[in-house]
């Protein structure tokens, strides 16, 4: 349930459904972020124009010629979350990823923190089934859980400057892709060719939403496209 609803701006609420992060109440924060755009882009809301969901968190931005905190409130509280958590699936994907020593720049490493062998820590993320919590940190960018606990494991101690466009990563309980270049801390465990963002799809440019869940399948280099 949602804990409180407060003002961020004059023109930004913020629901926050608590400090725990778990897929319980993800899927009310996804619910209620499915809800509200439906709402809005059938204009039976007025005004709100940005719905950005979070692991625990939901913010709302409105035109305030349009509409007030207030009114936005009333309608949220006023919304049966249980019932809006069980109509609401995400997608089903499954992602190509090459676990080659070439593009997964952290897994040696991880065999001597996590003590375990190369084909442990790929069979153990293969057989995972990954939440997308939410996407954030760049455009595209997935933050998927929950890791298998044998693969938690913190943070590179010095992130890298350039992180290999498509990099599959891990860190604590989550599993990342990176979508483009970029800084990044994570430990690479391997690397995938799927384009996460697509700028010509106008529609929907982002491949992944909160609320889908990931598989991942074992394919050599040459399968990489």
């Amino acid at each position: 349930m949602i804990k409180k609803i407060t003002n961020i701006s004059d023109q930004g609420i913020i629901c926050d459904f608590g400090e725990e992060v778990n897929k319980d109440i993800n899927k009310k924060v996804i619910s209620l972020f499915n809800y509200l755009k439906e709402k809005s882009n059938n204009d039976e809301i007025k005004g709100i124009y940005n719905i950005i969901p979070s692991y625990n968190k939901l913010v709302i931005h409105f035109d305030l010629e349009k509409n007030n905190s207030h009114k936005i409130k009333e309608i949220i509280s006023s919304i049966d979350l249980e019932k809006l958590t069980t109509s609401q699936s995400g997608k089903a994907w499954n992602i190509p990823v090459c676990y080659d020593d070439e593009f997964a720049l952290d897994l040696e490493n991880l065999t001597k923190s996590l003590k375990l062998s190369k084909e442990e820590i790929i069979k153990t993320h293969l057989e995972t089934e990954f939440y997308v919590y939410m996407i954030g940190f760049m455009p595209g960018h997935p933050y998927m859980g929950d890791l298998d606990k044998k693969l938690f494991t913190s943070r590179l101690q010095s992130p890298r400057v350039q992180v290999p466009i498509g990099s599959v990563a891990i860190a604590e309980k989550f599993c990342i892709i990176y979508p483009y270049l970029s800084p990044g801390g994570w430990n690479i465990i391997g690397r995938t060719s799927v384009k996460l963002f697509d700028t010509k799809n106008l529609t929907n440019p982002c491949l992944f939403s909160p609320g889908d869940t990931i598989k991942f399948k074992k394919v050599n280099k040459s399968e990489l496209k």
